[in-house]
C-alpha cells in the first residue's frame, strides 16, 4: 500500500507564495513521476507541473514562469513553490505519484497513487 498526503495549502493575498509539499510512503521499490494538478470549482483538474526520478521537469503553459517543482529524493517528497499567486490560481492542489512496486511473486509493476488534496485560496 501507499500513502501520498499533500500540505501546504491555505488562505493568501494575490502576489503572495505558497510552497506545498507531496510525501509518499508505503512499500515500493522506487518513485518514478511526481505531479501536480489542480481542480476548481466547476473546472476539469488540469497538470500544474511534473517531475521524474532523473529531475526532468514539465510545466504548464499557463503558469509564465510563476511556479517551480522540485523533489527531494531521499526524502520521497516533491515541492511546488508558487509565486505571485493570482486568484485565479485558488484551486485543490492534488499530487500524484507514480512508483514502481513489486509483487510477491517478484513482478514489478507501476501503479499511481492520488493525494487528498490541499485547498489553495488566494482572496483579499
Amino acid at each position: 500500500q501507499v500513502q501520498v498526503v499533500e500540505s501546504g495549502g491555505g488562505l493568501v493575498h494575490p502576489g503572495g507564495s505558497l510552497r506545498l509539499s507531496c510525501a509518499a510512503s508505503g512499500n515500493f521499490v522506487s518513485i518514478n513521476l511526481m505531479g501536480w494538478y489542480r481542480q476548481a470549482p466547476g473546472n476539469r483538474r488540469e497538470l500544474v507541473a511534473s517531475i521524474s526520478s532523473e529531475g526532468v521537469t514539465n510545466y504548464a503553459e499557463f503558469l509564465k514562469g510563476r511556479f517551480t517543482i522540485s523533489r527531494d529524493n531521499a526524502k520521497e517528497t516533491a515541492y511546488l513553490h508558487m509565486n505571485n499567486l493570482e486568484p485565479e490560481d485558488t484551486a485543490e492542489y492534488s499530487c500524484n505519484v507514480e512508483v514502481t512496486a513489486r509483487l510477491p511473486v517478484g513482478t514489478l509493476y507501476n501503479s499511481h497513487y492520488w493525494g487528498p488534496g490541499t485547498q489553495v485560496t488566494v482572496s483579499g
